[in-house]
């Protein structure tokens, strides 16, 4: 009697499991439907006419232009660029930010002199600065370096300043309680307090920093990139091309980002442990 009731308990825990697996894979099925939909529809439009068929290239032509420019190198070239530039503005331009954030919190002075100009400079695109910069340093990697860094900055300045600001009381009496000097009390318990939320504000230093780095290889033209070879694409009437870096691109930023993500969830897993 015992050996068949756990006979069927382990049976019903089986199919329990399946119609589990069953339904994730039902769900994660789901996210593809909206892709193969566009992906049926395009290559639907692409037939219309010739018209259409300029302005939307086939998934053939498509998969014919990926594999000419992987063929040249061109691919791989404009791909290693555009990633280096991106990852040395967040470094170069995250930490510049992560430290004046750092000053504006814990000095009032620095924070009334440099909180107003960081806000009215944070105001202009910084695309609209882009004339500026190619005045001051030409068109050339330089100038791209400035615009993929100044769109680090920004928001790690802010993620910095509004995590320590937020930073609980209760944190803060710890180090009163234990006699620490302010320094000591910063670098044992205000910073590693604030650490989650600062990083979250690294990935949105990563994502602009990829939207810079990609709109000043558009801007600025010279010098290897992904959106170099777009311009390129576009005054030779690429269209699989452009399609293809456009789809690319997507899929870094969005590789980055789950990279970042996982990253961030790791390091401070303790978070949810509170």
């Amino acid at each position: 009697m015992g050996g068949s009731q756990a006979d069927t308990l382990a049976q019903g825990m089986k199919m329990t499991t399946q119609s589990l697996s069953r339904y994730r894979f039902l769900q994660s099925g789901r996210g593809w439907l909206f892709p193969i939909a566009l992906l049926l529809i395009w290559e639907c439009m692409s037939r219309q006419s010739a018209e259409h068929a300029y302005a939307f290239a086939s998934i053939p032509q498509i998969y014919h232009g990926l594999v000419e420019i992987i063929s040249t190198g061109e691919l791989q070239q404009g791909i290693v660029a555009s990633l280096q530039r991106a990852f040395l503005g967040l470094l170069l331009g995250g930490f510049a930010g992560f430290i004046v954030g750092i000053i504006m919190t814990q000095w009032r002075v620095a924070d009334v002199i440099i909180g107003p100009l960081y806000h009215m400079l944070r105001q202009v695109p910084l695309m609209g600065l882009v004339p500026l910069f190619s005045l001051w340093l030409g068109n050339g990697d330089p100038s791209k370096l400035v615009v993929v860094c100044l769109s680090a900055f920004y928001p790690l300045v802010l993620a910095t300043y509004e995590s320590l600001y937020q930073v609980e009381v209760k944190y803060k009496e710890v180090g009163d309680v234990y006699k620490l000097s302010r320094w000591q009390a910063f670098f044992k318990i205000l910073l590693p307090a604030a650490l989650p939320n600062i990083f979250t504000g690294v990935s949105f230093a990563l994502a602009f920093a990829w939207l810079a780095t990609i709109g000043s290889e558009i801007l600025f033209s010279a010098g290897a990139g992904l959106g170099n070879i777009m311009m390129n694409a576009q005054a030779a009437s690429r269209m699989d091309i452009l399609i293809v870096l456009t789809v690319l691109i997507g899929f870094l930023g969005y590789g980055m980002n789950f990279i970042i993500q996982r990253t961030g969830r790791y390091f401070f897993r303790w978070r949810n442990l509170r």
